[in-house]
This record gives structure tokens, sequence and C-alpha cells, in this order.
């Protein structure tokens, strides 16, 4: 079971980690499936087929002047990083509970209304862990600045955020 830690009161952040002392990986349980899925399609299949790729750049002679070689070799690295990488976070996976709270804690989706726009459209984003973000898809950090701002507010609060852009006043219109 992780432990929690509170980070400096100034942005409410709380730090999951291991039983170890390493920094969990926040993340859903359908996140943890993606990271699932290409965790073996990397190991099953795409090794192999790097594997492949060098053998038939070694026939073609002189490594020394074999750019095939080379991009081979390069992406085996890319590869077997990547590896490395999905084995750590799946190992120190702690998966986001779904519970329903008023305030915005990871998991948690939230309508905005961004108040520094005359005519905005409502934003609506799902509070999730770093390794899940995809802001294209309404999923943001919790460590982002947006994400991180609203943890532990509710309904009808009101926040200020300073972005690349400038600073941004949002309300918070729902908490689901």
């Amino acid at each position: 079971m992780p432990k929690k830690t509170k980070t400096t009161k100034k942005d409410k952040k709380e730090e999951f980690l291991t039983e170890d002392g390493k920094k969990a990986t926040l993340i859903t349980k359908a996140g943890l499936e993606k990271l699932k899925e290409e965790f073996e399609y990397l190991k099953k299949i795409k090794r192999k087929e790097v594997a492949a790729r060098i053998k038939e750049a070694i026939s073609y002679g002189d490594l020394s002047e074999n750019s095939e070689y080379e991009e081979a070799k390069n992406e085996q690295a890319f590869v077997e990083g990547r590896i490395l990488e999905l084995e750590e976070k799946i190992k120190n996976a702690k998966i986001i509970s779904e519970k329903h709270s008023k305030t915005v804690q990871l998991g948690t989706k939230v309508v905005l209304k961004n108040l520094s726009k005359s005519k905005a459209e409502d934003e609506i984003y799902t509070i999730v862990g770093s390794t899940e973000a995809d802001p294209f898809d309404g999923k943001i950090s919790n460590e982002s600045p947006v994400g991180n701002a609203l943890l532990d507010k509710k309904k009808g609060d009101k926040i200020k955020v300073s972005v690349p852009a400038g600073t941004v006043e949002y309300e918070i219109k729902k908490v689901d």
C-alpha cells in the first residue's frame, strides 16, 4: 500500500510513494491495461522485429558504413528503454479509485467555465496521473498547473492559474 506524503502546503499536491520509497505511477484501471498491452507488444513482437532487422543489416557486410545496422541498433535501444520504463511504471502502479467526492481528486471529472474568455464553452476534464495525461482527450495531469490548482476544490470555487499563455481564471461548474 503506497504511503501518502504531503509536499508543500502551497501546492496541496499529494505524492504517492511505493513501499520502497519510489514514486508510484498514478493511473486508472484502463490506463494500466494500455500500459500492459504496450509492454507485451514491445516484448513479444517489436523486440523480435528489431532483432530480425539487425540480423538482416549484419548480412549486408561492413558494419562501419551500414546505415540500416545503425538505425536498427538505435531502434533496439529505444525499444529496450521503453520496455524498462513500462516495466517500472507497471510495477509501481497505483490504481486511481473512481470514488465520487464533492471535491476534485484524482479520477474526478470536472466541468469548468473559462472566465477569462467572454463566450467560452464549458471545458470538461478528468484529473489523472501524469502517465495517462492527454489534454486533447480531456485528461489532464494532477501535476499540470490547471490540474494541481483544481485539487481539493469544489463546485462553485474559482481558481486562477498561471499557464504558458498567461493567467486563466476558471469557475468549477460541476464535480463528478
